[in-house]
């Protein structure tokens, strides 16, 4: 069977979404991606126990991240998914592109890469002191 999913999307193929970390999400827009979706195992099925589970956190993790610097959460999200599911697979990859078309261009590419870094690293700091 043959995908079809929009020619914009880039796949990365990783061993298991427990190892996307916050700094790869955050460095992927820092880079001036409009969007970021990560495809996992489904909840319960992991094939390394809590990979997707660890994953899921950073998300809504980066999702909060995002939101205070004023870049939208919305525009990453995760998604669970069986291998065997790769007509589900083409679907998201449309409708993370239709929702980040309705978004816009990122705001990095207009607002500029090192000016958002420093608002996140100020945000993290923040929130880093406040749990001290």
């Amino acid at each position: 069977m043959r995908l079809d999913y929009p020619a914009n999307i880039k796949v990365v193929l990783i061993p298991c979404t427990g190892k996307v970390d916050l700094l790869h999400i955050l460095k992927a827009f820092e880079s001036g991606v409009d969007g970021v979706y990560v495809a996992g195992c489904l909840e319960g099925e992991c094939h390394f126990l809590t990979g997707n589970l660890r994953a899921k956190k950073r998300v809504m993790y980066a999702k909060e991240l995002l939101e205070e610097v004023g870049i939208r959460g919305e525009r990453i999200e995760m998604y669970n998914l069986s291998a065997a599911e790769g007509g589900r697979f083409a679907q998201i990859a449309r409708e993370m592109t239709d929702r980040i078309r309705n978004l816009g261009p990122s705001p990095i590419r207009t607002k500029g890469g090192r000016e958002l870094r420093e608002e996140a690293e100020e945000v993290e700091e923040e929130q880093v002191s406040s749990k001290k």
